[in-house]
């Protein structure tokens, strides 16, 4: 019995790398949900603070997300299953690549647009985050344009993900969705 458990917990994600998994998905999905109320809300005070709070889960999600990759590549992810197709593997593995890259480009495209309209962030009201460029509204205005793609391609790419995961667990049976959700006490 404790063979199998050993066997079982080398085919999961540590702890630590789930909890960032989850605490990452329910941040993105609550970013993209907030930039597209917030896109439309008149100019107000409430506009100005619904920024505000975005702007600071953005630069949490930026931190997270390099904690996160600090994570993955000092602790090596449990490998895929052996029945997987090796296109299958490139698929999963640009996904993930994808995924990451995004998690990086768009709260960076998020703080050059806010720098280029001459909008400091300021971290929690308290820590002023340096300006990236000079005030200049034509760049700002197409980075607000490609923070918009990315953050689409990125909640396309999740809908992917998530498809993707409950295919491997529905259809292929086998444990690439489960290793990475919270274990239940037993």
């Amino acid at each position: 019995m404790q063979y199998l458990q050993q066997l079982e917990f080398g085919n999961r994600y540590t702890k630590t790398a789930i909890s960032l998994h989850w605490l990452m998905a329910i941040l993105l999905v609550c970013l993209f949900a907030v930039g597209i109320y917030m896109h439309e809300l008149p100019l107000s005070p409430w506009k100005l603070q619904v920024y505000s709070w975005h702007k600071w889960a953005g630069v949490t999600a930026f931190i997270l997300v390099l904690v996160r990759l600090a994570w993955r590549f000092t602790h090596r992810p449990p490998p895929l299953p052996i029945n997987m197709s090796r296109s299958a593997e490139i698929a999963a593995h640009a996904g993930h690549a994808l995924l990451y890259t995004l998690m990086i480009a768009i709260p960076l495209t998020g703080w050059l647009m806010s720098s280029a309209k001459g909008i400091q962030t300021v971290y929690f009201g308290i820590l002023p985050i340096p300006d990236l460029l000079a005030k200049n509204k034509e760049l700002g205005s197409l980075l607000r344009d490609v923070h918009e793609i990315l953050n689409f391609i990125l909640a396309a790419l999740v809908i992917g993900h998530i498809a993707a995961a409950l295919k491997h667990h529905l259809m292929d049976k086998d444990d690439i969705l489960t290793r990475m959700l919270p274990q239940r006490k037993r």
